[in-house]
């Protein structure tokens, strides 16, 4: 496909005439509903896109979106934040990590700051760039900070099979990759949860399959509908939500069909399933512990894992988030970021003090740049 027939076809996905068409089948469908219904959206790229192009305007009174923790960054807790500080410290290390994890407040401060220290740390755009600085660097310990959901964890795989395979001795890891499915039921368990569907990752669910929110409609009586990021996707998915509603059905639906498989990316399943384990918990910032949300590194690849080889130095206190900070209850789909009272004041992207205000997928950063437009 041309570079011209790819800009012609997601023009299609942003036509306003198509927008507005299912603008106009969602209010009437709403018109049916017996009672409002909140819609979360799991993933930070759907957010950015609702706000982007001013959806909930669209949207009639008794449909709400609400969001939810699907932002890689927004969810890494302090303590993590704060290993990498610590290891950026040490002699003869470089760290290495993904765009916007450099400007995450750890309670050191962020990597940015360590760097303005004298820290050598680089972000880079692919996990790959970090054989290219290892290759340039051999007298450094290169450590990969790894972090992202199914979508980037593949990448993290594929850079360490390579690492093996070639033998490269001054790669370590740091493993920080969290999923989908366990945080959502985490969110489905507590008392004041009011998600009544999801909006199911798109991205997410190339590498899994749709099969890992079957628990959802099953267990939980709630609607998944898997769309793409694109705003006439996540107009048909609100649709197709709301005919479940209409209907009395309760199912699982792909609206992004044309990437989304039931059984996913074998192979990359099996990549990830070759390097890593569920850990037993996994801290997420603002949620707590999650059961089974996070992987690590198997325990034949332990001589890779900068977490276990620098364990004595790395800080283990749990550390509170910023007090008047509310992101936690953002994520939880239980506020909007309008609802802080720091939200572009105290907190704005040039000074956040939140981790939704520093992702370029957090929630804050959404409505700080979009809120314009609702």
């Amino acid at each position: 496909m041309s570079e011209l027939q790819l800009k012609d076809l997601y023009e299609g996905f942003r036509n306003p005439k198509v927008i507005l068409g299912f603008a106009k089948l969602i209010n009437e469908e709403a018109k049916k509903l017996k009672r409002p219904i909140n819609v979360m959206e799991v993933c930070g790229g759907h957010t950015h896109s609702i706000m982007k192009y001013g959806l909930p305007q669209l949207m009639p009174k008794n449909i709400n979106f609400i969001h939810g923790p699907g932002c890689p960054v927004c969810v890494m807790p302090k303590e993590r934040i704060d290993h990498a500080y610590v290891l950026s410290e040490q002699k003869d290390v470089i760290l290495v990590t993904l765009g916007d994890m450099i400007k995450v407040p750890g309670s050191r401060g962020s990597l940015q700051q360590a760097r303005a220290n004298g820290a050598d740390v680089r972000f880079v755009y692919s996990p790959l760039d970090t054989l290219k600085i290892a290759q340039e660097n051999p007298e450094k310990t290169v450590i990969f900070f790894a972090i992202g959901f199914e979508t980037t964890t593949p990448m993290t795989t594929a850079l360490i099979e390579i690492v093996l395979k070639k033998n490269i001795k001054n790669i370590l890891f740091h493993i920080n990759h969290v999923t989908v499915p366990e945080v959502m039921e985490e969110l489905l368990k507590s008392e004041k949860n009011n998600i009544d569907a999801f909006i199911g990752p798109s991205h997410v669910s190339v590498i899994t399959g749709s099969k890992i929110y079957d628990i959802f409609p099953k267990q939980y009586n709630l609607p998944v509908v898997v769309a793409g990021f694109e705003p006439v996707d996540v107009m048909e998915g609100i649709l197709m939500i709301l005919r479940q509603f209409n209907e009395n059905r309760c199912e699982l639906e792909v609206e992004y069909k044309r990437v989304v498989t039931y059984e996913g990316n074998l192979k990359a399943q099996a990549m990830i399933n070759k390097y890593f384990e569920k850990a037993e918990l996994f801290k997420w910032r603002g949620l707590g512990n999650v059961p089974q949300s996070g992987y690590r590194l198997r325990e034949e690849f332990s001589h890779l894992d900068a977490e276990k080889i620098y364990a004595e130095i790395l800080p283990t206190d749990e550390i509170e988030d910023y007090k008047l900070c509310i992101c936690g209850d953002i994520l939880r789909g239980m506020a909007k970021p309008n609802d802080c009272t720091i939200f572009g004041t105290a907190c704005k992207p040039t000074s956040p003090l939140g981790s939704c205000m520093v992702s370029s997928e957090g929630a804050c950063a959404a409505y700080y740049k979009y809120g314009n437009l609702i």
